[in-house]
């Protein structure tokens, strides 16, 4: 008969080796991270659409993510001196709540609203532009993390980023990724049409009929970013598309807006296209 002892010390390694077990399955790093349930939050931000894409800027190396050479899952990669140049065509994915928070391979927590994403062999920061194949839109993130570790993936996307570029649903898209630099991104003048006040606006075009219906789309302290949104409403077929922007006491806003709409049912037509288009974070305001 087996003693007391021995019997307390085979049920302390029973009870070692499950745990054991159970965090090999739950406690996966950033390598696995789409062999783990992921998925969307349980409440997104109203303002989700208004996000600014991330501003290209010289940026020194994360001491962290960067070694010369890394092996996951048998596979070697090499990261890159540099993303000068770089330009890549494939496959985007997304990941967002199980990995919101969590340290990213630069050390950086993981915020599935920030304009960020995740690649192989680009230099820890990079900052890319992101073109979605399947539609035209495009995003500038900043490239934090490592992934993804998916034969035919060029690049994990956060959901922010995903949105952005209307991939969410599906999970995938076809993209060209190219790298974006400060000097390819300087944002463009804008012509002031009212310098009375501490607050005011100025328009691109044109002056504002009063009294009458605008969609706005987005708000976005880029001006890069408003314009990129203007351009993408523009090939949707809106052809009345302003940039409208307002100074503040924290910075400039640049508002892109639809209109003016002097007719109700142009409103409704207007919101309909831009549900069609999964364009659902807009409002309507009035001048």
């Amino acid at each position: 008969m087996m003693n007391r002892g021995r019997r307390r010390f085979l049920a302390l390694l029973l009870v070692l080796t499950l745990a054991g077990g159970l965090c090999l399955a739950g406690c996966g790093g950033s390598p696995g991270r789409k062999a783990v349930v992921d998925g969307p939050p349980g409440a997104v931000p109203r303002d989700l659409a208004s996000i600014p894409d991330a501003v290209p800027r010289d940026e020194p190396r994360s001491r962290y993510g960067n070694p010369p050479e890394y092996e996951v899952f048998g596979q070697r990669y090499r990261t890159l001196v540099s993303s000068e140049g770089f330009e890549q065509r494939g496959l985007a994915s997304w990941y967002g709540t199980k990995f919101h928070g969590r340290r990213t391979s630069s050390g950086e927590p993981y915020d599935m609203f920030a304009m960020t994403a995740a690649h192989r062999s680009l230099p820890l920061p990079s900052f890319v532009e992101v073109t979605n194949l399947n539609n035209g839109r495009r995003v500038i993130v900043r490239v934090n993390d490592r992934g993804p570790f998916v034969a035919g993936r060029v690049i994990d996307l956060s959901y922010a980023a995903a949105y952005r570029l209307g991939m969410l649903e599906r999970g995938v898209a076809p993209v060209l990724v190219r790298a974006a630099g400060p000097r390819d991104h300087e944002a463009g003048p804008v012509r002031v049409a009212d310098q009375g006040g501490a607050n005011h606006e100025s328009i691109d075009s044109g002056e504002m009929p009063a009294d009458d219906r605008f969609i706005q789309v987005g708000a976005f302290a880029s001006r890069v970013a408003a314009e990129r949104v203007q351009a993408d409403l523009r090939d949707l077929g809106f052809d009345a598309v302003r940039i409208t922007t307002f100074e503040a006491a924290n910075g400039a806003l640049h508002r892109v807006r639809i209109g003016p709409l002097v007719d109700p049912l142009a409103v409704q037509d207007a919101t309909e296209r831009l549900h069609q288009a999964a364009l659902t974070d807009y409002r309507v305001v009035v001048d």
